[in-house]
């Protein structure tokens, strides 16, 4: 399967998972879940590793390894924060907020990673924003 195919797998898993955990917030704990569904998570990668012969050791103390772990840090403050909010909010509503991700990622993208922005580029986020905007905002 090419990535578009992965990418089509990752949107329809995760079109799923805001719904079950607001679904499972309104009995269980935030942060319970977030631990459940992030230690799965973790299982599952972890399983891919061991599926795929490849070893971790390495990469922990090697020069990229610095940015795994403050991935690691902003995806837990991320994943609680955004736990919480589909706990307490409307998923109508957080999702599309959480989904300003695709704007301000690219703008990071562009601004810090040096990646091209063109003309149709900066259009479509600013779409993207409109959108997020328009479906958020009641």
């Amino acid at each position: 399967m090419n990535y578009v195919g992965w990418t089509l797998l990752a949107l329809l898993a995760y079109t799923v998972f805001p719904p079950l955990v607001n679904l499972s917030t309104r009995t269980v704990p935030s942060a319970v879940v977030t631990l459940v569904a992030a230690s799965t998570f973790a299982l599952g990668a972890a399983g891919v590793v061991v599926y795929r012969g490849e070893r971790v050791a390495p990469y922990l103390l090697s020069g990229e390894a610095i940015y795994m772990y403050a991935a690691g840090i902003t995806l837990t403050v991320g994943l609680l924060a955004y736990y919480y909010a589909l706990s307490v909010g409307p998923v109508s509503v957080v999702v599309p907020v959480f989904g300003m991700f695709v704007v301000t990622s690219s703008l990071l993208g562009v601004t810090v990673l040096g990646e091209p922005l063109t003309a149709r580029k900066l259009l479509g986020i600013a779409f993207a924003a409109l959108a997020i905007y328009l479906i958020a905002v009641e």
